[in-house]
């Protein structure tokens, strides 16, 4: 079962047999022994992609909620469900892992010396049980699905502009008003051409076009590129506060902002939490609970009258 996984996992027989250090042929007949013990095909071969049949992918599910049990009894029998230790694999957006996460994690590790943590920046929601993950950060609202969430809070998509860019082009009024006016878009958006508001009535999306004269490949650059006159920006008020604290960035439009994003930890479900991820996530969230709200309120600080 364990090397179906990870055959799987890894979409060749090539690359599970190079993880697992293992023969190729060694691998390749256990999965034709398991294949025939079971009495039906589990993978499609070809030369250049292997792909699950519909009876495999039944399968597959399956073995992974019986291994799942298996390390979890393992586990418990060697005490690592009350001693938390071992390899704590994590995935944060890169902005949100930066300036919130990094900071409490040197603390969390010198409470738990047995304990080390793998921690991914990326802005990709990325698969926990596909890339093997045990914890992610998540923005936004958590799909129905066998993951456990711990909600952390909200946070704010804000439209923001520097002073001079304010004094030079005037304060927009309404969001139609941007599509005049010099904007500042990177990838992390979900369009760099368009741009949602709360309509009239708080009911309705209103979608508002925008030409950005600038594109920047991070969130990190477009924030600096807006701080330094470029034009205005969408921006999550996390990775703007900084700047708004320092009055190098004003909040605009915020009377016409959707709801605020939920921020969640999200990880496998499970019989039981092994001690590792309880352990962050009792560590953890509180502390971002508290900073999540701190930034609401500095954001809040820098609305423009």
């Amino acid at each position: 079962m364990r090397l179906l996984v990870e055959v799987s996992d890894c979409g060749s027989f090539s690359r599970a047999a190079q993880k697992l250090n293992v023969p190729l042929s060694t691998l390749s007949r256990k999965i034709t022994d398991l294949e025939e013990h079971v009495g039906t095909k589990f993978l499609v071969r070809t030369t250049r992609k292997i792909a699950l049949t519909d009876a495999g992918r039944a399968y597959l599910n399956s073995c992974r909620d019986i291994l799942e049990r298996v390390d979890a009894a393992e586990q418990a029998a060697a005490g690592t469900f009350a001693n938390p230790k071992g390899a704590l694999a994590m995935t944060s957006p890169v902005m949100f892992g930066q300036r919130l996460v990094i900071p409490i994690v040197q603390d969390f590790l010198e409470r738990y010396a047995q304990i080390t943590l793998d921690l991914v920046l990326s802005d990709r929601n990325a698969d926990l049980v596909e890339e093997g993950f045990d914890l992610a950060v998540r923005i936004g609202h958590l799909p129905d699905s066998s993951m456990s969430g711990v909600r952390l809070g909200a946070t704010r998509r804000i439209i923001c502009a520097s002073p001079a860019v304010l004094a030079r082009h005037g304060m927009p009024r309404r969001p139609e008003d941007l599509a005049d006016l010099p904007c500042v878009a990177h990838d992390f958006q979900v369009s760099t051409t368009s741009w949602s508001f709360r309509g009239e009535g708080k009911k309705a999306d209103l979608k508002v076009g925008v030409s950005p004269r600038l594109s920047v490949s991070t969130a990190e650059g477009a924030l600096e590129a807006a701080i330094q006159g470029a034009g205005f920006v969408r921006l999550f008020c996390y990775q703007a506060a900084e700047a708004l604290r320092h009055g190098q960035l004003r909040v605009v439009l915020a009377e016409f902002e959707r709801e605020p994003s939920p921020v969640s930890f999200l990880h496998v479900s499970g019989r039981a939490v092994p001690a590792k991820v309880r352990s962050f996530l009792d560590f953890a969230a509180p502390v971002l609970r508290g900073q999540l709200t701190e930034l609401a309120a500095i954001t809040s600080q820098a609305e423009s009258q």
